[in-house]
């Protein structure tokens, strides 16, 4: 399966988000999902044949880690995409703050409902 039809499935860019600094082993990048073990583990098995993510195994645990170089200019895309995701997640933090300041300011000049 080429990449991008890999990283089209939602979850399977939310596994690529998990494991793009960190190395993970399957059992806790499934304990994030309400899907089955098994149906992260086929996620997990699409996203390595694709060449996204690297598999080391040690003893009876296999660790995944996105591989970025092999990602090429898909690496930025994502990394761009969740960077953008994370903007809009401040602004709308710092607009709930502001208007709960806001509030606060009102109740305390007694001006509340």
């Amino acid at each position: 399966m080429e990449a991008v039809q890999a990283v089209a499935e939602p979850r399977r860019r939310e596994i690529l988000r998990l494991v793009w600094d960190d190395e993970l082993c399957a059992g806790d990048i499934a304990e994030r999902f309400e899907v089955t073990f098994g149906a992260v583990s086929q996620h997990l098995k699409v996203l390595r044949d694709a060449g996204l993510v690297t598999l080391r195994q040690e003893g009876r645990k296999r660790y995944y880690r996105a591989d970025r170089e092999a990602m090429g200019p898909l690496a930025a895309y994502l990394q761009s995409m969740w960077a953008d995701k994370l903007d809009v997640l401040a602004e709308l933090a710092e607009a709930a703050e502001a208007t709960e300041a806001a509030e606060r300011a009102g109740e305390a000049n007694g001006s509340g409902t």
